[in-house]
This record gives C-alpha cells, structure tokens and sequence, in this order.
C-alpha cells in the first residue's frame, strides 16, 4: 500500500554491537534506546521493541536492559508497544530469549521474531516479512476504526 506508515523498531544493543547490526539490516526506522533522548521519549504511534537477553543463569542477574525499562515505564510507550522481536544467545539455554519473552507476557503483545546474536541473513529477510505483514494489518485497523 502506497504511503504505508512502517512501524519503528526501538532497540538496545550492548557494546557487541550485534542487536544494533541487525537492526540495521531491517531497512526501516530504528531508534536506540541507548540514547538519552530515546529513551526518555514517548512515541507517537505503534512501535515493536527489539531486545537483548543477557541472563545466563545467575538468579541474581537481571535479564531485562535498564534502558528497556526506562522507556517502558512511560504508559503511553506500554499501550503503543505492538510486538515483541528478540535476541539471544542458546548458550543461556532456558534463559535464552527471556527478556523479550517476559515483556511480551507481561504485555500482553504477541513475540514477533526471536534470532540468535546478530541472526543470519535468512533471519533479516523473514523478519521483514514479519514487519511489513504487522505494517498491512496496522493499517487495515486504522482503515476500519476511522469508517
């Protein structure tokens, strides 16, 4: 559909680096909640966020980012969250994918996608076709709540 708003991606990548990367391969708006203004910002519209796990299982550890959390404290950013993309490491074994998991449970919002470290190129183009699938049935709310 021509003039199709794309949903933005809000991420947080650690200094690896490898959520960022992939996030930039999705070829759509990316905003990163490592930055100040970001993540003390509120959106205006639908929005998925992309996030990291890092528990290991440590029970002490937190799995979810503080920046994360900090841009999820806003109600507004909580109601506007559309989905749930996450990113990995199986070395975590049943903590692999956590964090993007229980933001998805706690919300309420379906897990879109989940890839391992930076995923792999067959993971960038299935998730695209994720995004822009999200994009359609957005738009075709939006169409049938303004008729």
């Amino acid at each position: 559909m021509v003039g199709m708003r794309e949903t933005p991606i809000y991420f947080y990548s650690s200094a690896s680096g490898l959520v960022r990367r992939f996030a930039g391969h999705l070829k759509r708006e990316v905003r990163d909640l490592s930055d100040h203004d970001v993540r003390n910002s509120v959106t205006d519209g639908p929005w998925v966020l992309l996030t990291p796990s890092y528990k290991a299982g440590n029970g002490d550890n937190d799995t979810l980012p503080k920046a994360v959390l900090k841009f999820l404290a806003s109600a507004q950013n909580r109601r506007q969250m559309v989905g749930v993309i996450g990113s990995g490491n199986r070395n975590f074994g049943e903590h692999y994918q956590a964090a993007a998991r229980q933001i998805a449970a706690r919300s309420g919002r379906p897990m879109l996608f989940e890839f391992e470290l930076s995923g792999t190129q067959e993971d960038v183009a299935r998730c695209r076709e994720i995004l822009e699938e999200l994009d359609q049935q957005l738009e075709e709310r939006h169409h049938r709540q303004r008729a």
